[in-house]
């Protein structure tokens, strides 16, 4: 898929797509479905295979989110975190008739970053003043961005090998993505992990004698509601 020019949006609270939901292990999984349109199977409106290519830009409903986990012998003194984006922009290609030229880019505005949890306003200033200062270093790297560089139809979606940038450090995440797509409107459900450590990031630590720590490992939750625009594709 592709993401062409880009439209800034402010994303708010409402959740087209549902929460997150547990499994029997308590891990949080995806949601792929939207609250009224049922499973992102792959599905093509019969409208844009006739189609030559379609831009979509990102609509203010999206959900961006980060989830990180507990590490250490004392990660259970500690919390783990779920921080939104409330401020990002992108945009999709998508071209019917060669699907594997099409793209996506998603550029997240790294100081709109908030934590939502653990219900405590206390913590939540403390942990959200060091993922800006210590960890994203927000006044000097103002952007995390997701570019695709190959794109591989599957049965619900698309493989999407991209480039995800942070604090100035790109590293190729796969990332399968599972679509609905209208003739004005697409759909996309998305969660795929990394480690901060290959960007250069240092995990927080911190507690008493620095006894919670947060794992490495951090998990992307992307709900994606992009509209149709009138863009050029590229």
């Amino acid at each position: 898929m592709a993401l062409g020019a880009s439209t800034s949006g402010h994303a708010q609270r409402s959740d087209p797509f549902g929460s997150p939901r547990s499994d029997s292990t308590g891990r949080t999984e995806a949601r792929t479905d939207s609250s009224e349109g049922g499973p992102l199977s792959g599905e093509v409106d019969e409208r844009v295979k006739a189609l030559d290519s379609v831009s979509y830009q990102l609509a203010p409903s999206s959900r961006l989110q980060v989830t990180t986990g507990k590490a250490g012998l004392f990660g259970f003194a500690g919390h783990t975190h779920t921080i939104q984006a409330r401020a990002f922009h992108g945009h999709v290609v998508y071209y019917p008739r060669n699907p594997p030229s099409s793209h996506l880019e998603i550029t997240v505005v790294t100081d709109s970053l908030e934590v939502l949890t653990p219900p405590d306003t206390a913590e939540i200033r403390k942990v959200t003043d060091a993922m800006r200062t210590e960890v994203l270093r927000t006044s000097e790297y103002h952007e995390i961005k997701l570019v695709s560089r190959q794109v591989t139809p599957n049965k619900t979606g698309f493989h999407v090998v991209g480039a995800l940038t942070m604090v100035g450090q790109t590293r190729e995440v796969p990332v399968d993505v599972d679509v609905r797509i209208g003739p004005d409107t697409l759909e996309a459900a998305s969660t795929f992990a990394v480690k901060q450590t290959d960007f250069g990031i240092k995990p927080y630590r911190g507690g008493p004698g620095g006894t919670v720590k947060v794992a490495d490992r951090v998990s992307f939750d992307i709900r994606v509601v992009a509209v149709r625009s009138e863009r050029q594709s590229q």
